[in-house]
């Protein structure tokens, strides 16, 4: 078995502060000016709780409460969430986007069923609760995604939950019916492109036949799985879908800039699958993936600063992307936990 380094926090706790984790750098600083975003916190929640779980630390576990109470401050009075925060602590939109609300709702879901504290869960509870229902009115796939797994999450703890079961039904069923409206035989999708996050649809809809056994998940989450694989992988290289110009249907994919986020989508998404399936060309998939982080890429350079655990933002035509932010040592986290959690590394 290939091995890689043991996973220090030192890539969190750097841009981490005592109001929660900061959105962007420039190069290795952290840029204040652009403040804090829900999306990077219920992120760094959801990574925080998996590093305490494997390695029983409390300071894994002071940067989770730290990001739970960011997520609390962003929750309005109806339960919506606002996404980006001023280093000032003002309010910088009226409500976020239905990704980061998802995102909030995966979160939530998630530390209920963690090693969270007795008081973490119940300030939890509230929050998840009180932001469920905002999931009725989502229309960004996505967003419907996340928070699908954030719910089967939550229900592999709560089976006798109906309410979450019928949730998962209603969200999955949203998904399974976009992608027939928009796949053909040589464009198995759920949407006319492939963008940002691609690998979240299908996992969702692998976690939702976990829940439900509805076959028709299994089929679409299959096939469209096999799809972003044919469409990303080549010579056993993982060379994800780039965001200058993503990939429209009957177009040229866009090969730059490839963004960390991609690789950790991919591997949660292939884990997701194994476990589901039983299937082992899954495991195959999700380490070559992650792979992609420590240099079998496009470029064959690690996207890991070195000396560090932080991930730099990307691989561009030029080469890598020398900042560092929230989102793409997130990424690496995510993926990172994963697999040692499941015992892949």
């Amino acid at each position: 078995m290939k091995q890689y380094p043991e996973l220090k926090l030192d890539g969190l706790k750097v841009l981490t502060d005592e109001t929660g984790i900061l959105q962007h750098t420039k190069y290795s600083i952290i840029d204040k000016r652009q403040g804090y975003t829900t999306d990077d916190n219920a992120r760094a929640l959801i990574a925080a709780l998996r590093y305490h779980k494997i390695y029983n630390n409390s300071e894994a576990l002071d940067l989770a409460h730290t990001y739970l109470t960011f997520l609390l401050f962003m929750q309005n009075t109806r339960g919506a969430f606002h996404n980006v925060l001023g280093f000032d602590r003002t309010y910088r939109d009226k409500v976020g986007s239905e990704d980061s609300n998802g995102r909030t709702i995966w979160a939530t879901g998630y530390t209920l069923v963690s090693n969270a504290t007795k008081e973490m869960k119940q300030i939890t509870r509230e929050m998840f609760d009180r932001g469920l229902p905002t999931s009725r009115g989502f229309k960004a796939s996505r967003a419907k995604a996340f928070t699908i797994i954030g719910l089967a999450d939550y229900y592999s703890s709560f089976p006798s939950d109906k309410n979450i079961f019928d949730e998962i039904e209603v969200l999955a069923g949203s998904l399974a019916s976009s992608y027939k409206l928009e796949s053909s035989a040589n464009w198995r999708w759920f949407e006319p492109q492939l963008t940002y996050c691609n690998a979240r649809l299908p996992q969702a809809l692998f976690m939702a036949y976990s829940v439900t056994e509805n076959r028709s998940y299994l089929d679409v989450a299959e096939e469209s799985m096999d799809f972003l694989v044919q469409e990303q992988f080549t010579d056993d290289i993982f060379r994800p879908v780039g965001s200058k110009g993503w990939y429209h249907k009957g177009k040229r994919k866009a090969q730059f800039d490839q963004q960390p986020i991609e690789a950790s989508c991919m591997v949660e998404a292939a884990v997701s699958a194994l476990k589901c399936t039983g299937n082992y060309k899954y495991r195959d998939l999700a380490l070559k993936a992650f792979d992609w982080y420590h240099g079998c890429n496009t470029g064959q350079v690690s996207l890991l600063k070195k000396g560090s655990f932080r991930c730099y933002d990307g691989i561009t035509s030029k080469g890598l992307n020398q900042n560092s932010g929230a989102e793409s040592t997130i990424s690496y986290y995510l993926a990172h936990l994963l697999l040692k959690e499941n015992h892949i590394i």
